[in-house]
């Protein structure tokens, strides 16, 4: 989504404590190697003939040096029997520690410390939605799912155990009793909501805002959420205006500071329920929050996209050129998998003839190409989601005078090595209730609160949630109402994406992708190119979703959702490209509310100042240019702010490393001397101005709103946010001194004293995680399954979004999950490239074998006709039905 919201710190990632010293042992002996055949017994069988339950035709799947699989089946239900099949091969641990994730039963695997977080994802019921949206597939589409599954299923009939991955010999030394359960549509759909939680929009900064207006004042929370640039950074569909050449470094003066924020028409301190008495039941919200496993990455924070497209005027073909590199979460294996999905004559029954990127556990291609057309994903990020205060007694609620029966039902979660847990999951009209994940509810006293509130006065209570009588009282809790907790048809979307062959039926195809809402970049083997946004968007009766608003009346409610047709789209503008980057989608003539936190704008800037001054230059669009933007490292903050730190006296080793600033082009490359040295200056300023005066849930992690903060005050040097006493610091000039003076000494103790041989890629690097085992704690574990670092360029708020959290370290935190360039005129010269590899078997050859090229930004050929791919084929494997 791209907006700089609060963020994890670095922990929602299943960390699994084995304390037994019996196991402890025995996994060291596991890491240590107890034979080549312990590893390498899961590794698939890429050659020869497999006899699979449940064909009715033979399926051919060949796979190139990099283990991309390439399946050619008769009928549409072979074709996705085979993909089940081979997701099992390559990527069954990670589908199966997904749907535990996603049904809420991590427990089972992992025993007792996961049971806040299966809670957690039992309130929010992803599973239950699933169970409902799958209930309610066409027949089509559900034989689809089915036919996947029984894929998965042939698959799990003759592997069990470690023969499925290496994961599931380290779990059988902890949980010895694990049996893996038959694969079923649910479980993939269920993935879906998942897609959807980390792409939720929002709500992180609704709770920022509420809990920052406890201590600071509508003006100040105002300027810590500033509005979209909309005057000068470009909107998707409506203004290209760009702020400084692509190429050069603007003056101060030429970047936007923060506009005023949509949310300052709403005063905090005049809300019908004062913030500080829910107060608690938001920061136990955000805990919770922190505590959920990140499938995609950090929701909430830097996860985004780019994606441009541009008309076949401005290319060398003169066709078509799609650019798209989500933004999302390192992980091991990548959260992607390259497929290519074909049937062997394209017919009513047999409509695909498609390749791109999948999820392991989903059926189909969710980004990539037909032999038509082709698309790319953004996150939209509209406000999907609200937080409601209800008032709460006993097992009942307030709704527009009436009271109303809590929505209660029971589940069970089974616990390994332990007992099964009872829980209570309570709900509103509104949707789940989100208080009491510590075995507690958040209940206020009626009589702490202004009567205006419209709550009985009542004594306080002995008991918690009861006077000492024993008559409940009215207490305040918190409600989410999300799209994605409505059965939806987005499991459909996926298949008609996968055969649209022109705009009409892209566009149908996106009327289905309702939760969670993208952007939807399009281009067509004719020559056009269009932009659709879909999604269910909700209409509010009142207010702009930037606050919790009261649950016990209609005033706040939703009433019903943006018409599809009413959604922004364009399709051949007259400049000939289009350009999406998590940017605002529309300017401010657009008569709905989408959202009032967009990502700032600083990628989609550069994006387009790129291209405007190519098409100036009247150079034509290539492939290979395409691809160089994506790996673009200009920073907008230091092109802004080095002039200001320029001008500041220092002496000493300071004034030596300031001399790194002179002359640099403001790119953020992994050699650069320069960069290193500027990114800890804005991470130790961050640190200066912030400190202390907000708490560490609402600190600003360095990108986008980072960048609008502090340029929106270089003009206002006496701020009193650029003093601190904590540092002993008076106004903007001591400020920037302390910064650039720590940031020397801290480029020292982490370089070294020569600043000559500092790099930026020594300190931003990146560790290819396992989301399960990979952060167990136990040295030769981790050694296993991760692999790394890798020193990287780029960093937060710049195309390259190689992401870091400011509040953190340097890491990297979040990252071009995939990079794709797809020609329209000869698709098989598109590139493509993942984060990792094919396999997710740690030690095969494709396991981590793109990654090197991923980070040196080189691509590989994406074949796509049958002869390019059986010319490059290493492997093929016969898939022939049992007899």
């Amino acid at each position: 989504m791209g907006t700089d919201a609060p963020r994890s710190h670095g922990h929602r990632r299943i960390r699994r404590v084995l304390i037994a010293f019996g196991v402890v042992v025995s996994v060291v002996v596991v890491a240590a190697g107890l034979g080549v055949w312990t590893v390498t017994r899961s590794f698939p069988t890429m050659n020869g003939t497999v006899d699979i339950t449940g064909l009715a035709n033979a399926v051919t799947v060949t796979r190139d040096d990099a283990g991309i699989a390439q399946i050619t089946a008769k009928t549409a239900a072979d074709l996705f029997l085979a993909e089940g099949y081979v997701h099992a091969q390559d990527r069954f641990w990670e589908m199966d520690f997904r749907r535990h994730v996603t049904s809420g039963r991590l427990s089972e695997l992992f025993g007792e410390s996961q049971i806040g977080t299966d809670t957690f994802v039992r309130t929010l019921g992803w599973r239950a939605v699933a169970e409902q949206e799958v209930a309610l597939l066409d027949p089509v589409t559900l034989g689809y799912y089915q036919s996947y599954a029984d894929g998965v299923n042939a698959y799990l009939d003759t592997h069990q155990g470690a023969d499925l991955s290496l994961e599931y010999a380290v779990l059988g030394l902890q949980n010895p009793g694990y049996e893996v359960e038959p694969w079923a549509p649910a479980d993939s759909v269920a993935w879906l909501k998942a897609m959807a939680w980390d792409l939720r929009s929002n709500l992180d900064d609704e709770i920022d805002r509420a809990l920052l207006s406890t201590t600071l004042t509508p003006a100040e929370v105002t300027q810590l959420h500033p509005e979209y640039p909309a005057s000068a950074h470009p909107t998707i569909t409506g203004s290209q205006t760009v702020v400084a050449p692509a190429a050069g470094a603007p003056a101060a003066s030429d970047e936007p500071t923060a506009e005023p924020s949509a949310s300052a028409s709403l005063d905090v301190t005049n809300t019908p329920v004062p913030v500080g008495s829910y107060a608690g039941a938001l920061s136990e919200l955000r805990a919770a929050l922190t505590s959920t496993p990140e499938l995609l990455g950090p929701a909430g924070g830097e996860i985004g996209s780019n994606s441009w497209v541009v008309s076949g005027a401005l290319t060398d073909t003169g066709l078509p050129l799609l650019a798209n590199d989500p933004h999302l979460g390192p992980a091991l294996p990548s959260v992607w998998y390259q497929v290519g999905l074909r049937c062997q004559s394209i017919t009513a029954d047999c409509p695909f003839d498609v390749a791109g990127y999948s999820f392991s556990g989903l059926p189909g291609v969710i980004i990539g190409h037909t032999e038509r057309i082709a698309w790319g994903f953004t996150n939209l990020g509209p406000d999907v989601a609200d937080l409601y205060i209800e008032k709460i007694t006993g097992d009942s609620y307030e709704f527009d005078g009436a009271v109303k029966p809590l929505l209660l039902r029971d589940e069970k979660i089974s616990v390994a090595g332990g007992d099964d847990v009872k829980i209570e999951i309570r709900a509103t009209e509104h949707g789940p209730l989100l208080s009491g994940f510590d075995g507690t509810t958040y209940q206020r006293i009626a009589s702490d609160y202004p009567t205006a509130a419209g709550l009985p006065t009542a004594t306080p209570a002995g008991d918690v949630g009861t006077d000492p009588t024993g008559v409940n009282l009215t207490t305040y809790e918190l409600s989410l109402q999300w799209t994605a907790l409505t059965p939806g048809r987005t499991a459909s979307a996926i298949f008609a994406l996968n055969q649209a062959t022109d705009w009409t039926s892209f566009r149908a195809a996106a009327a289905l992708f309702e939760v969670p809402a993208q952007n939807l970049t399009y281009a067509d083997v004719e020559g056009n190119i269009g932009y659709q946004a879909p999604g269910l968007i909700p209409i509010r009766a009142s207010g702009n979703g930037t606050l919790p608003v009261p649950g016990w009346t209609s005033e706040y409610g939703w009433t019903g959702y943006i018409p599809f047709d009413a959604l922004p789209s364009t399709f051949n503008p007259p400049s000939g490209y289009i350009v999406t980057a998590n940017n605002a989608a529309t300017d401010s003539k657009y008569p709905y509310l989408l959202t009032a936190d967009w990502d700032l704008g600083y990628r989609a800037n550069q994006i387009t100042a790129r291209l405007q001054q190519l098409i100036a230059a009247n150079t034509p669009l290539t492939a290979a240019l395409m691809s160089e933007i994506q790996g673009d490292n200009y920073s907008a903050i230091a092109a802004v702010l080095v002039p200001k730190l320029q001008g500041i006296r220092l002496t000493g080793e300071a004034a030596e490393a300031q001399k790194l600033l002179d002359g640099w082009d403001y790119r953020v490359d992994a050699d650069s001397a320069a960069a290193a040295y500027f990114n800890i200056v804005w991470r130790v300023l961050l640190v200066d101005m912030f400190t202390g005066k907000i708490d560490d849930g609402a600190a600003l992690t360095g990108g986008d709103r980072a960048f609008s903060v502090v340029m929106s005050l270089l003009d206002q040097p006496d701020s009193p946010w650029w003093s601190n006493p904590s540092y002993g610091t008076v106004g903007q000039e001591s400020t920037l001194r302390h910064a650039l003076t720590t940031a020397a000494a801290e480029s020292a103790d982490l370089m070294g004293s020569n600043p000559a041989d500092w790099k930026w890629g020594s300190i931003h690097t990146l560790e290819l995680t396992n989301p399960s085992f990979g952060e167990s704690g136990i040295a030769p574990l981790e050694f296993v399954f991760n692999r790394g670092p890798y020193e990287l360029s780029g960093g937060s708020a710049v195309v390259n979004a190689v992401g870091w959290d400011a509040t953190q370290g340097y890491q990297v935190d979040w990252v071009p999950s995939m990079r794709q360039v797809i020609s329209l005129e000869n698709f098989d010269e598109s590139t493509w490239i993942n984060l990792t590899g094919a396999s997710g078997h740690a030690f095969h050859p494709n396991y981590t074998d793109q990654a090197p090229l991923w980070r040196d930004h080189e691509t590989r050929p994406w074949l796509f006709t049958p002869a390019a791919i059986d010319a490059d084929a290493s492997n093929t494997l016969n898939l022939e039905p049992a007899a």
